[in-house]
């Protein structure tokens, strides 16, 4: 009996997650296909162009735009952000610092310091 080796695919909303990156901002050649395991490797390892480009500018998924907020990405659905945002979006909102996002933000830190609390407790 052999065993054959078959390559281990995702499809191209996992593999857009994976890389950090909104599924309907890539080129549509990713969005159609599957994604190997050691493409995949490929793209994080040599990103091309439109990987670095969209890395850059966005638009960015929500958990991306809620780690570069800072909040969590329930704080972004009470701020009423359901879409994916472009990083000159995020920076419009950091420099304009919302009520909510003052509250969201203050939020995470609390969350934040509960958790280092528990571990430490925990130790």
């Amino acid at each position: 009996m052999t065993s054959h080796k078959t390559a281990q695919t995702m499809k191209p909303a996992t593999a857009a997650k994976k890389l950090g990156v909104y599924l309907e901002a890539t080129p549509p050649e990713f969005q159609e296909g599957v994604v190997s395991r050691d493409e995949l490797n490929a793209l994080q390892a040599d990103p091309p162009e439109w990987l670095r480009e969209l890395r850059r500018t966005g638009p960015h998924p929500r958990p991306v735009v809620a780690a570069k907020l800072g909040i969590s990405i329930g704080g972004l659905s009470r701020g009423g952000i359901t879409e994916a945002l472009t990083t000159e979006q995020i920076d419009a909102l950091k420099t304009e610092n919302p009520d909510w996002l003052v509250r969201e933000r203050a939020t995470q830190a609390e969350v934040r310091k509960e958790t280092v609390r528990v571990k430490e407790k925990e130790h």
